[in-house]
């Protein structure tokens, strides 16, 4: 039997709904046989109904499936989703978050072109930029991410892309994006924010005036740790470049990886929302115990940015990351006493997890480099998950026990 689409997309009813909605039903398309819940396509090609029908797929004359490498209905489906969740015209799924980043580079910038780059982002996000980019001509720079003034001095004639994470990983830094987005385009550049600790449900970086948004989707938009994606989304215009590498390159999302995506996207707002409220109480707690030297939490008055937090966030995110007192041996022992929370550098998960990331997520960085990025032998980084906050407390004063 031959399966057809039906051409009125299901999304088209949806305009103005609430994010809930979205988060649950956009971009969905239904076969004739009336499936309720996504349907999973895990095929490498597709038919065609004849020589011409395919000739006029391939050269994108008509609209329909062409290759699995590039179109997919389940993948399509989630691209589909997180763009009408962020705001976008289009969004790129990818095989993981740091293909969303090489994807964007790759279509974006040329040899010769200038990237400047905050230094407080994940320690691969670096390494990406230094070990490999550096080396086709993509000249690096970087920027302290709070620093306006440090962005705009540091402009050259040649600058193409501003990519920055705000809240940062580990330490919960935020720039001004709307302000950033400002000086990025007075020069002519574009601006790419990395959403991944915030997701849509708590910031939307494009209607801050942000060019790009990535994800990790591996992160809490899968939300249970189960497996790997990205996601670039923006303007049609930028995406069109970003599609051609992924299609010619191929990270690409798998159909299996897609629907798992989007039945995580269906409770992102209230895990998020969950996430955010334990977070919020263990950094109140930790901050008061006499072991703990920082605290690094934008939802904290404490916090440097706190107040840029309340303006551009909906919430302050699950990560909660800590200094205490005695270096590396200190908190090599914190972590090792605790016994419920899971330790392991993923986030986003609903099991809660910790990490030294001096020593795994930054650690392929140099000492400088991570004096850099804020980066010190007593630091320690809590992913704070979907248990009973009271249980992760106890086991957080496990660790500070072993002090």
């Amino acid at each position: 039997m031959s399966i057809e689409w039906d051409a009125g997309r299901l999304d088209s009813d949806l305009e103005g709904v609430g994010f809930d909605t979205l988060a649950v039903r956009a971009g969905q398309q239904r076969s004739p046989e009336g499936e309720h819940s996504e349907a999973i396509f895990p095929t490498s090609s597709y038919v065609f109904r004849t020589a011409a029908d395919a000739a006029a797929r391939f050269a994108g004359d008509v609209p329909g499936n062409v290759y699995s490498r590039y179109t997919n209905p389940t993948v399509r489906n989630f691209e589909e989703r997180i763009a009408a969740l962020e705001g976008a015209e289009q969004a790129v799924a990818t095989s993981s978050g740091m293909a969303a980043i090489m994807a964007l580079v790759m279509s974006q910038c040329s040899a010769g072109d200038h990237v400047l780059v905050s230094r407080s982002v994940f320690g691969s996000t670096i390494s990406l930029f230094e070990k490999y980019f550096k080396r086709f001509g993509v000249a690096v720079d970087y920027v302290p991410l709070a620093d306006l003034n440090g962005w705009a001095e540091a402009f050259k004639p040649n600058t193409k892309l501003l990519f920055v994470e705000s809240p940062s990983n580990p330490l919960a830094e935020l720039v001004d994006i709307a302000a950033l987005s400002e000086i990025a385009h007075s020069k002519g550049a574009l601006l790419a924010v990395d959403n991944c600790f915030c997701t849509p449900a708590l910031q939307q970086p494009l209607k801050l005036g942000a060019d790009v948004v990535i994800h990790s989707a591996t992160k809490y938009i899968d939300g249970q740790g189960r497996t790997l994606g990205g996601v670039v989304a923006g303007r049609a215009e930028l995406m069109k470049e970003v599609v051609g590498f992924v299609r010619t390159a191929g990270p690409t999302l798998s159909p299996f990886n897609a629907w798992i995506f989007l039945k995580g996207l269906e409770t992102l707002r209230i895990r998020m929302q969950a996430h955010c409220s334990s977070a919020m109480q263990l950094a109140q707690w930790l901050e008061q115990q006499p072991g703990i030297e920082r605290v690094y939490y934008a939802g904290l008055p404490s916090h440097a940015q706190h107040e840029l937090a309340k303006r551009q966030q909906s919430g302050f995110g699950a990560v909660v990351s800590f200094e205490v007192k005695g270096g590396k041996e200190a908190a090599w022992r914190f972590i090792d006493a605790t016994r419920v929370i899971s330790i392991t550098t993923n986030l986003g998960d609903t099991k809660t997890t910790i990490a030294h990331p001096a020593t795994t997520s930054h650690g392929r960085l140099s000492e400088a480099e991570r004096a850099n990025a804020g980066i010190g032998d007593n630091l320690i980084r809590v992913a704070v998950g979907l248990e009973d906050v009271a249980d992760l407390q106890a086991d957080l004063a496990r660790g500070l026990a072993a002090l």
